[in-house]
């Protein structure tokens, strides 16, 4: 079996990123909206990654939230699909799906989002992982991935909007939906496999 519940990476990850709010919180001296101060340290400002040096950053930003609300919607649909990851993913894949996906929309958000405007959130990975159970659970029941392609995209769709960085969610959609349809081929082929060479 290939699941990675025992791990419950999920929690950990979560867990993560309530410490981490916790830690911006204590030196900022606000609980309820991250210190602008800690979001130009941790969060991801391409002025700093590129001409500072900085590239830390593109790591940081995707545990840093701008206040609690930010943080428990990001953990809310984190404990969705990644419990729902965990059912579907070997601990490795799980965890290459998140970061792929947090990585891809900061590098996406470093080449295309003006100098100065932070970006900071779990955005990415999250939406890598919804990506990657959607298109992985289609797939895997042969069944076409045009409606889960339509789903995944109005979610896309639905979660755009002002002050949201729109780049860094299509980017961990779009890696998360690749690495999803690659598991569920590779898993189809091994299946097929072992069912035409078994006795």
């Amino acid at each position: 079996m290939f699941n990675s519940q025992k791990f419950m990476p999920t929690y950990v990850l979560i867990a993560l990123n309530v410490a981490f709010y916790m830690f911006t919180s204590l030196l900022g001296g606000n609980f309820f909206n991250t210190d602008p101060e800690m979001i130009y340290r941790y969060g991801q400002v391409n002025r700093l990654v590129i001409y500072g040096g900085f590239y830390y950053q593109v790591i940081t930003s995707i545990f840093v939230h701008g206040n609690i609300a930010h943080l428990f919607g990001n953990m809310l649909f984190l404990l969705i699909f990644g419990l729902r990851s965990e059912e579907l993913f070997s601990l490795t894949e799980y965890l290459f799906i998140f970061f792929l996906g947090g990585l891809t929309g900061n590098l996406i958000s470093l080449m295309v989002l003006p100098l100065d405007l932070p970006s900071v959130g779990a955005s990415g990975a999250i939406f890598s992982m919804f990506g990657a159970v959607t298109i992985y659970t289609r797939r895997t029941i042969s069944q076409s991935i045009v409606g889960a392609l339509m789903y995944a995209f109005f979610l896309l769709f639905l979660s755009s909007g002002p002050n949201v960085n729109n780049f860094a969610h299509l980017g961990g959609l779009l890696s998360g939906l690749v690495v999803g349809y690659i598991l569920a081929v590779k898993r189809s082929k091994n299946a097929n496999y072992l069912q035409k060479y078994s006795y």
